[in-house]
């Protein structure tokens, strides 16, 4: 990995000198666009617009509009700012991690110590977690002043950069005013469900699919050329259709039921319990009424004719309608 910056972390007199590394990295395949017709690539160009010539990164600078005028920016300008000069990690306060509410987080970067003895730097890491707090820092990264949230991820300390308060969205959904009536029925069954899949979170367990997917459609693309069929390499897959339209409770009910019997089948039983439950009612019903008639036909059979077999054999009769 490569520094992105290199600088102290400082609360009170106490200062740890640290290098910041970006502890992610994007792992999708890179495309490019290309045209249709005939695959040359697309190119998009700098071009100015008061001479026609494209114009190379080194000599674009920045400007603000204010509608009358223009404020030309140069990179030797941003630097000069003192936020930006400062190479310092300012502690403001420790707040209980909790308080701090995932949605506030944008990047995050490791600390490793830079300097010959790493005992400030353990230091601050033992405080910050037996204390179970967060520092709140300041800092000025990538021409920008941050605020950024520094604990403890592992062995190593974490820079997480905060968004502002204004650039986190009001959620703000009408729908949501309408009051909805729970049943203490339909909410055990939903905690049934949370508990049956409830686990201990193992990330290195979940994969981007869709990036393997790709993957294999581009290796496969690059041995069989564009006329590959890809029903072959994928298999066949069935177009998705709307889920049926059922019940809530009937929806918690299966999907209990389909995660503890191990699959769809199970969910599919569970679904047929009513019909078979019905279905079981009425041949209940129909034997009943059968016997009810074949006893009704032994009897007048009795009453008919004196060389009917003994009522003995009847009544075995009855017993197996």
């Amino acid at each position: 990995m490569r520094a992105v910056w290199k600088g102290a972390v400082t609360f009170g007199l106490v200062n740890v000198p640290v290098k910041l590394y970006s502890a992610t990295e994007d792992h999708d395949v890179s495309l490019h666009q290309v045209h249709d017709a005939d695959g040359g690539r697309i190119r998009y160009q700098r071009v100015c617009e008061i001479d026609g010539e494209i114009v190379p990164y080194q000599h674009i600078d920045k400007a603000y509009d204010d509608g009358d005028r223009t404020v030309i920016i140069t990179d030797e300008d941003l630097k000069s700012l003192p936020a930006e000069r400062s190479r310092e990690i300012e502690v403001v306060e420790f707040v209980p991690t909790d308080q701090i509410d995932p949605i506030m987080f944008d990047r995050s970067y490791y600390l490793e110590p830079d300097s010959a003895s790493n005992k400030a730097y353990v230091l601050l890491r033992e405080a910050l977690e037996s204390t179970d707090r967060t520092a709140v820092v300041r800092m000025a990264l990538r021409q920008k002043t941050r605020l950024a949230a520094l604990r403890v991820f592992g062995d190593v300390l974490m820079v997480q950069t905060l968004l502002w308060s204004d650039e986190v969205r009001k959620a703000n959904f009408p729908a949501l005013d309408e009051p909805a009536k729970i049943t203490s029925k339909e909410l055990d069954l939903s905690k049934q469900l949370i508990e049956s899949l409830s686990n201990d979170f193992e990330p290195e367990q979940f994969v981007d699919e869709y990036q393997q997917e790709l993957r294999t459609l581009i290796q496969a693309k690059l041995e069989q050329g564009d006329a590959l069929d890809t029903a072959a390499t994928f298999g066949e897959q069935p177009e998705e259709e709307g889920g049926e339209v059922i019940d809530l409770m009937e929806a918690l009910r299966q999907s209990i039921a389909a995660k503890r019997g191990g699959g769809a089948d199970a969910a599919s039983k569970a679904s047929s319990t009513k019909s078979s439950s019905s279905a079981s009612g009425k041949s209940s019903s129909t034997s009943s009424s059968t016997a009810k008639k074949s006893a009704a036909k032994a009897s007048s059979a009795k009453s008919g004719s004196t060389d009917e077999k003994p009522a003995a054999k009847r009544r075995t009769t009855k017993k197996a309608g």
